[in-house]
Order: structure tokens, then C-alpha cells, then sequence
């Protein structure tokens, strides 16, 4: 199922089509693809009114293949690292696909970000993207149905995830969408502030991979519980969600002193993982010829941790077979007077 006003964007090597899909909800405006599920542009309105796209993105498909950086797709079937690419259950061994260093990274050589999702539904202002995994693919044991859908509601984009598996697997879904709240071609993000409310995060080796200690922010640089500019500072971390429940909770908070954009970041997963665009150069040029470098842009990863099967005090990521996996993250819109927004609570 499509709309009429879909474009088509390029075609797969193998002639599938890939749509671009537009979504409208007042004054914001969503661009997604059904390569990768993709996040292409977020228009939102500044402190004037004006529209400001607000995400990193493409003008090709052909310059989706050539990235490497998951440029706003949907990451699976397990988001971040696994130490030493294979992992245990249920007594079998599991090895996947190395492909950063030993570890494996975002689902492997051909992840959910660069398969082409099928349109289920959609209205003006929301989407439902399926994509079918099947059993043993990358490594992971079970055929998974996944189903994501972007809806935009009350001055936010809203994503939720959905997953079945025929056999118990992991499962962890994530979307690495590119925020830069001056504009995507505006260049470095230090000057925005930033806010992380968690008081803990989890410490990681030099191949970035959890010691499997979870421990407080308090005294080093991730101490980011009240808001502040990022300035040269860099950051690939995982944060631990206070109070997790499961439950939507807030996680984040940005705001862009250029625009007086505010973003707010909902979830209902354990981890967070701040991203400061570190290994951006390389890109080719972004939307109207926009170039993409070092520092200048951020993501927000919701998240089950990194390495998660290895370490038993974190919170599991395994999907029994025929249970479903839910989880709900939201990017929520306002726009701040030039000192800045109120602190999160």
C-alpha cells in the first residue's frame, strides 16, 4: 500500500523501487524512505515561524549506498555493538558478521538499514513500515517481523516499534536520525545545549564495547544533568535511564541558540546513547550540496545497552519466541527564547 503523493526516489540493483514518503501534521514536515526507513529531512519551525530542516540527509539513493554511516535509518535487529560478534542462548553459540574491528555494529553487513521496508499503512501524518527478517539472517536465529510507525502528533515525531520472532532472539531497535538544530547544513553542533537527565551511564573499553560496570556521571564529562553548550567536547556513550519501566520517560533535551529549536527525547528503553557526529567526514555532500563533517550533527540512539548478552546486570534484550517486542521513542518540538530552555525534569 502507498499514496499517490509518494516519489519515487531510486531503485534498488536489483530494479525494486524506493519510495520517498511525505508526512505533514501543521507546521512540521517529515521526509522518510523506505530504504532503510530512513529519516531524510524534519522541517520544524524556529522562534520566527520559519521552517528549518532540522535532520542530516541525501539527495540520491545512490548517495544512501555509498555512506557509511546510517544515515537516519532504522537500525536492527540488534542497535550498537556486540563484543567479539557472537553471543550465546539458550545454550547455542551465535556468531554474526564483524564489521567494526572484531565486534559486530548495528546488525552486521546488511542490517535493517539497507533493506527496503514495505508501506502497510498510511495517512497524512503517519506511516507503517514492515520488513521481514528471515531465520538466520546476519546470524540471528528466528524469522522477525518487524513493524515501525512514524506518526507526527502534537508538535513531535513518534516511532513505535513492533517485533515477532519465531524463535527466542535478540532484538533491539533503534533509528539513527541525525539532528542538527540549526539546520542540517549549519555546521558544527557545539554551540547547542545539551542535557542528559540520567545519573548513570556505562563505562566502555577502546573498541567501545561495556566493561559491564554501569556507574555514576557524577565528576566526569558525562555529568550532562543540567543543560549546557556542547562546546569541542565529543561523545559515543551509552547513558542509563533513570527510573526505567518500561514506561515513556524523558531522556534528553537540546536546544539550538541559532534557531530557539527545543527537542525533547521520550522513551521506553533502558539506554540512550549520545552520539556527536565523530566520524561524519567521509559523507558525501548532503541535501543541496550541504557538506556533512566532523561535530556537525548529533543523535540520540534510544536503546537496549551495548554488548547486553554479555553482561547479566544489564537489562535483556532477548525476545522469547512468539512474544512481541514493543517499545515507543518520541522527538518532541518547542521553540526557547533566546536564554535558553527550563532545565528537564
Amino acid at each position: 500500500m502507498s499514496s499517490s503523493d509518494n516519489r519515487l526516489f531510486g531503485r534498488m540493483p536489483d530494479g525494486a523501487a524506493v519510495e520517498e514518503i511525505t508526512l505533514t501534521d501543521g507546521p512540521i514536515t517529515c521526509k522518510l524512505l523506505t530504504y532503510g526507513g530512513a529519516l531524510r529531512s524534519l522541517s520544524v519551525p524556529d522562534r520566527e515561524g520559519r521552517p528549518v530542516d532540522i535532520l542530516l540527509g541525501f539527495d540520491t539513493l545512490e548517495d544512501y549506498f555509498a555512506q557509511d554511516k546510517y544515515m537516519g535509518a532504522l537500525v536492527g535487529r540488534y542497535a550498537n555493538r556486540i563484543g567479539g560478534s557472537r553471543f550465546a542462548l539458550e545454550g547455542q553459540e551465535y556468531p554474526l558478521y564483524a564489521n567494526d574491528g572484531p565486534n559486530h555494529l548495528h546488525g552486521g553487513l546488511k542490517g535493517f538499514d539497507k533493506q527496503v521496508w514495505q508501506i502497510h499503512a498510511q495517512t497524512t501524518s503517519s506511516v507503517t513500515l514492515t520488513l521481514f527478517s528471515p531465520d538466520g539472517q546476519e546470524g540471528y536465529p528466528g524469522a522477525l517481523d518487524v513493524t515501525v510507525t512514524y506518526t507526527l502528533r502534537h508538535g513531535g515525531l513518534e516511532l513505535d516499534y513492533q517485533a515477532r520472532s519465531t524463535r527466542t532472539t535478540l532484538c533491539n531497535l533503534t533509528n539513527h536520525a541525525y539532528f542538527n538544530l540549526s539546520g542540517h547544513g549549519s555546521g558544527s553542533i557545539g554551540r547547542q545545549h545539551f542535557q542528559l537527565p540520567a545519573s548513570r551511564y556505562t563505562p566502555v573499553n577502546d573498541a567501545l564495547i561495556p566493561t559491564g560496570a554501569v556507574e555514576s556521571v557524577a565528576g566526569t564529562a558525562l555529568d550532562l544533568r543540567q543543560s549546557q553548550p556542547l562546546g569541542e567536547r565529543r561523545y559515543d556513550h551509552n547513558w542509563a535511564i533513570d527510573g526505567w519501566d518500561g514506561t515513556l520517560r524523558p531522556t534528553a533535551r537540546v536546544w539550538s541558540p541559532d534557531t530557539g529549536i527545543s527537542m525533547e527525547v521520550l522513551t521506553t528503553l533502558p539506554g540512550i546513547q549520545f552520539y556527536t557526529g565523530n566520524f561524519l567526514d567521509g559523507c558525501p555532500l548532503g541535501k543541496g550540496g550541504a557538506p556533512y563533517a566532523s561535530h556537525g550533527a548529533f543523535c540520540l540512539e534510544t536503546q537496549y545497552f551495548p554488548d547486553s548478552p554479555h553482561h547479566e546486570g544489564f537489562p535483556s534484550a532477548v525476545l522469547s519466541a512468539g512474544d512481541v517486542y514493543r517499545s515507543k521513542t518520541v522527538y518532541r518540538f518547542s521553540t526557547e527564547a533566546l536564554n535558553g530552555p527550563s532545565q528537564a525534569g
